[in-house]
């Protein structure tokens, strides 16, 4: 048999397989027909009720948190603490908009603001509650929030816990203001507990990786601080 006749005969053998490749493809989907259908019904309702849910539910739920934030946002920033927390009878207040719609923006926003105001009235515990609800991935806003959590846990002598949010705060986002700022923190802290390498090693980051920031510019006491108690120790 001549090398043409083989390739022939091995390109009919290929379109033979293909055929009855699609013939049996053919059979399962005459043979399953009805669970494809209900499968792909399903698939139908799924996308139809996501968008439907988003378009109906979520965006309007979205609108009217935002309209419900403004006020206490008003309050807060005059520093009325309480009728930024709770509302003044005819608006809500962060606590309440937290919880109704928690699965907004704002919803999730008021959670900051709740953490902060509760910080500022010294109520710690319910500090912590709303700064650990609250998630963000913004540049400022989200460092920030992790950095007052280490100011509340700081406050209730828990130290160690203060030092780990600080350090999250100021790797959470790569910028010369909140990661020198938090890495600061966490290094004084750490020289309370008596622990100064890791003071040390803050200290340097800042030295090093932020020596543009405001923290920078007297960052050598800092180092030289630490290094004298450690060798005193």
């Amino acid at each position: 048999m001549s090398k043409q006749k083989q390739k022939e005969k091995k390109t009919q053998q290929q379109f033979e397989n293909i055929e009855e490749s699609l013939s049996r493809t053919e059979e399962y989907i005459v043979e399953h027909q009805k669970i494809l259908t209900i499968i792909v019904a399903i698939l139908v309702v799924l996308v139809l009720g996501f968008f439907g849910v988003k378009k109906y539910y979520l965006q309007p739920k979205e609108k009217m948190a935002q309209e419900q934030i403004y006020p206490a946002q008003h309050y807060f920033q005059a520093d009325s603490l309480d009728k930024a927390l709770y509302g003044d009878g005819n608006n809500l207040g962060f606590v309440d908009i937290a919880k109704m719609y928690s699965i907004t923006k704002a919803g999730n926003l008021a959670n900051y603001y709740a953490g902060i105001c509760f910080l500022k009235k010294g109520n710690f515990d319910n500090a912590i509650k709303y700064l650990k609800k609250f998630d963000s991935d913004d540049e400022i806003v989200g460092p920030m929030a992790k950095g007052a959590l280490g100011d509340a846990y700081l406050e209730k002598g828990e130290q160690a816990k203060a030092v780990s949010a600080y350090m999250e705060a100021a790797n959470l986002q790569d910028n010369d203001f909140t990661s020198p700022m938090f890495l600061l923190k966490a290094g004084e802290v750490d020289e309370i507990m008596g622990d100064y390498d890791n003071a040390i090693n803050a200290y340097k980051r800042i030295q090093q990786d932020y020596f543009k920031s405001q923290e920078a510019k007297n960052i050598e006491k800092y180092i030289a601080r630490a290094e004298t108690l450690k060798k005193n120790k």
